[in-house]
């Protein structure tokens, strides 16, 4: 080893000595005057006031021993960092490798990419396993080769514990558990802490049955008295009643050192649900400076008596599994009953959070926060010593007054010194500076271990009373910085992107990275997000500028975009200063393909929604009719979906692409485009209604016309003049607009006239065709609307078909109103009444509600999950015509003529070169109703 000798504190030569280290720090009266200063620093709080008031002469007496306190460990550290350096490896010239045991975790979740990206970050080698058993550099060798971390996820520790012989660790491996806590802090039977098994007599602020699951749901007592007679201080009630969870992280048993947590999670007796807060604000918002400053000081006091208990029944078992760097993060849940003083009523050796929602992320996000400000904690600034440090022969130490430090205290002190100074979030829990030193003999690896945190302390007290100094005397400048610097979004970036389900990100979350996709199952119709920012100063937004920070998001099947901008809060207006983008897409149901042996089944609606309630759901073996199929007469025919099958039992059987509706004894003749156009000649047709009618709008233009060269998303009224060679006019206009203010937005009246006369001149007959409908704003009184107005324009002879009712709104989502299941099932009741007033009024009627019902997973975009249509563009290729395509084709699906997303496909290859399509009306359901419309609308018999 090598040996430091110092007298009053300086550096005098190096020579040789044999057995621990050696640090001689300064002469006797220095350490004597240090420990005297040290144990007058023991007293509580208030009783040390109290004899300052009393002896003011014995606080001048102290004064100048800060001084020289400050000085001898200024020169203690600074030989202590020199040591470092001279015997510092060289670790950026080789990668570190960290070992993370996931457990039970997926590689989606947040806290397992958190430590992928920190650890990346810091220059480590990140090699992942489930447990410790299946990791290849922990099977051999007492699990100690290979690694300088190990971190052991919750679900895997005790796979850890198995493994890993503490005892053979190397000096710079680094474990996130310490197995002396987890015994102490284990469960010995119905939740008494194994560490009360070692204790008689104790008086720890602690209930004994503290320890074990925490399932159980911790209770306010039902009367709060204003002292706690298990507490060791007494306090007059202040009427604070709350439980309160912090987080602790122990660096070291034996000594003990630990720190807390800047966040904690408070419940009072006046919320139902737990809220991150800092503890100290939370403290001085409940009881005033003063108070708040006595309860944060027994916090601190209470824990580090329980930490200590811990310690000193596992000493034999520390000395055998000693491990320097090791750590542990535990959760401590006080209970504060009308007291200054708490009690702890429950230990967890893991981060928990249960008082927190977990609907709205608080939980991950809160423990993802303290996890990343450990890691930067504890490794941001490593301790290294090369293995020299041990080597060779030396001679004897001299000094009455010596500190003999082995390799592992050094790395100890040098470890808690680089702690004291960076900053953080983490404040010393213990050593308290209130603690005291030995009172005789050399100074303790614990009496430096105070002296260096009392140096800390100091030097931290000096540099605020200097801030304040220099506030006072610039306060208005002060002031005006503080303003302008208020609310500044500096970092405009994201620390994670939480969703649930977690969504497997590409690539990995990183906050400097702006673009990734996802992919979700067909069964994932929607999707919660909440991005979080890296700076609180900075606000998110989702897809707009006003839009919410967390919200489920509907997963319409293939393509979506989920928008993410971090925006400045310290502005009146939201200024954009990043944006993210998710790029979603949503598998389709899954198919197997037909090869051979099948049976034919049929489903009316979803189990996952029963509309329906009296009827069966699901897939069933589809009863075949004797009788030939005739054609039918109305397009509301009732229906159902058949599919050929493996079995009925299993859905995964079938094959979804040859999926079609088939009405109950008839069918709907396929129209062919010959027919179509001949029937389309000199005719006029109007749509009126949302989007859902807009989409049968499009996809009869393309029909017609063999391409869809003009497309928009209109939300008012357009006429297409130019459809079928310029012999077929098409009106549309958009009802309701939803998005004006109500003394704005035109009545139904109105858009229909005005959709009228737009397109004048109309023939009073079947050459005038007028669609109304929508997803769910028709009603009865909207029949009788379009009756009154066409009767006093003239045109009580044309031709009306009512789209009814839809499927949409059955998702929860924000922004837009959510139907319940009984509303939905309402619907389906206004639906009937529908269809039966507008055959009254001598309508026809296209039942979409029947259709969509039992296929109301497959909405496409849009946050109403009612859209079953959407419009891309084609590629030139595309629209130059392929005759190869399974898609471009006209078939009939088995078992007869039913309607199916294969019938009557566009074959893009007619018309091709001028007329070629730019895009294409895709959509399988849309695809069916709206070809029962055009055989409404054509049928064979004229």
């Amino acid at each position: 080893m090598r040996c430091l000798r110092a007298s009053a504190g300086m550096l005098l030569r190096r020579r040789c000595c044999s057995g621990p280290l050696l640090l001689l720090l300064g002469a006797a009266v220095t350490l004597m005057v240090a420990r005297t200063r040290l144990r007058s620093g023991h007293q509580q709080p208030a009783a040390a006031a109290a004899a300052e008031d009393d002896d003011d002469e014995d606080v001048r007496s102290r004064k100048p021993s800060d001084g020289v306190l400050m000085e001898e460990t200024r020169k203690f550290i600074t030989h202590l960092q020199t040591l470092q350096q001279e015997t510092q490896i060289q670790s950026w010239s080789r990668r570190r490798r960290v070992v993370v045991l996931t457990g039970r975790h997926v590689v989606s979740d947040t806290e397992v990419q958190l430590y992928q990206r920190v650890l990346q970050q810091l220059d480590y080698e990140v090699q992942m396993s489930r447990y410790a058993e299946t990791s290849s550099f922990l099977r051999t060798n007492h699990g100690v080769s290979g690694w300088s971390l190990l971190l052991c996820l919750s679900s895997s520790e005790r796979s850890c514990l198995r493994r890993v012989s503490f005892s053979h660790l190397q000096h710079q491996q680094r474990v996130n558990l310490l197995p002396g806590l987890m015994e102490a802090f284990s469960d010995a039977g119905s939740g008494l802490c194994q560490l009360f098994t070692h204790l008689s007599g104790s008086e720890l602020p602690m209930r004994p049955h503290a320890c074990g699951s925490t399932n159980h749901k911790l209770e306010f007592p039902h009367e709060s008295t204003g002292s706690n007679s298990q507490s060791p201080v007494g306090a007059p009630p202040l009427g604070l009643v709350a439980m309160v969870n912090v987080y602790v992280l122990v660096t070291s048993l034996r000594p003990l050192t630990s720190f807390l947590h800047d966040i904690s999670v408070v419940t009072t007796n006046q919320e139902q649900r737990g809220r991150p807060a800092q503890l100290r604000n939370f403290l001085l918002h409940q009881l005033g400076q003063t108070a708040s400053h006595d309860a944060l000081g027994q916090v601190k006091q209470a824990i580090g008596e329980v930490l200590q208990a811990a310690a000193s029944t596992n000493q034999r078992e520390e000395t055998l599994n000693r491990c320097v760097l090791c750590y542990q993060l535990l959760t401590f849940t006080l209970l504060f009953s009308g007291s200054v003083t708490p009690v702890i009523v429950q230990v967890d050796t893991d981060l928990t959070f249960s008082a927190l929602s977990d609907d709205t992320f608080d939980r991950q996000i809160t423990k993802d926060l303290i996890l990343e400000d450990s890691l930067h904690f504890l490794l941001s600034s490593e301790t290294h010593l090369s293995s020299e440090t041990g080597r060779g022969q030396y001679g004897g130490c001299r000094g009455t007054l010596g500190v003999c430090l082995s390799e592992d205290e050094l790395l100890l002190l040098l470890q808690f010194h680089q702690q004291m100074m960076k900053p953080s979030a983490f404040q010393l829990l213990y050593p308290s500076v209130s603690s005291s030193s030995s009172s005789s003999g050399p100074l303790s690896v614990s009496d430096l271990l105070l002296r260096i945190s009392r140096y800390h302390e100091l030097q931290r007290n000096h540099s605020n009373r200097s801030d304040r100094t220099e506030a006072s005397t610039n306060q208005e400048s002060s002031s005006q910085d503080a303003a302008e610097g208020k609310g500044q979004c500096v970092d405009p970036h994201l620390r994670q992107i939480y969703t649930d389900p977690p969504l497997m990100l590409t690539p990995p979350f990183s906050p400097r990275v702006k673009e990734y996709r996802a992919e979700v199952t067909f069964d994932t119709v929607t999707v919660r997000i909440r991005p979080e920012p890296v700076s609180s100063a900075c606000r998110v937004h989702l897809d707009e500028h006003q839009g919410p920070r967390m919200a489920n998001v509907p997963v319409g099947l293939g393509n979506s975009r989920i928008s993410i901008l971090v925006t400045d809060g310290g502005t009146l207006e939201p200024v954009v200063m990043t944006i993210y983008t998710v790029h979603m897409y949503r598998e389709s149901r899954p198919s197997l393909p037909m090869f051979g042996d099948h049976v034919m089944c049929s489903f009316l609606q979803d189990c996952g929604l029963l509309v329906q309630p009296g009827r069966s759901c699901g897939l069933e073996p589809l009863i075949m009719s004797q009788s030939p199929l005739q054609t039918c007469s109305s397009g509301h025919e009732p229906g159902r979906w058949v599919v050929p099958c493996l079995s009925c039992s299993d859905n995964r059987t079938c094959d979804w692409r040859e999926v079609a509706w088939q009405p109950d004894g008839c069918y709907h003749p396929l129209v062919d485009r010959p027919l179509l156009q001949d029937c389309m000649m000199d005719r006029k047709l109007l749509f009126i209604g949302d989007s859902t009618n807009r989409g049968m709008m499009y996809f009869l233009m393309e029909r017609v016309n063999s391409s869809l060269e003009d497309w928009g998303k209109a939300h008012d009224t357009l006429v297409y003049r130019n459809l079928n060679g310029g012999r077929t006019l098409v009106g549309y206009s958009y009802y309701p607009q939803f998005w004006l203010e109500k003394k704005r937005r035109p009545t139904f009246r109105q858009a229909l006239q005005q959709l009228l006369h737009r397109s004048r001149p109309l023939q009073n007959s079947h050459l005038t065709v007028l669609v109304v409908g929508g997803v769910q704003w028709l009603n009865t009184n909207h029949l009788a609307t379009v009756r009154e107005v066409l009767d006093r324009e003239s045109l009580s002879e044309i031709l009306v078909v009512v789209k009814s009712l839809g499927m949409g709104f059955h998702l929860p989502v924000n922004g837009i109103r959510s139907l319940s299941l009984r509303e939905i099932q309402d619907l389906y009741q206004e639906n009937r009444n529908i269809i039966t007033t507008a055959k009254h009024h001598g309508y026809e009627v296209i039942d979409t509600f029947g259709i969509t019902m039992g296929r109301y997973k497959e909405f496409l975009q849009g946050r109403c999950a009612c859209h079953f249509h959407e419009v891309e563009k084609l590629s030139s290729s595309e629209s130059s015509g392929d005759t190869t395509s399974t898609t471009n084709r006209t078939r009939v699906t088995r078992p007869g003529p039913a309607l199916s997303s294969q019938s009557a496909t566009l074959n893009t290859n007619q018309e091709a070169g001028s007329n070629a399509s730019s895009y294409h009306v895709r959509g399988p359901v849309n695809q069916v109703y709206s070809e029962i419309l055009l055989s409404r609308l054509c049928p064979r018999n004229t």
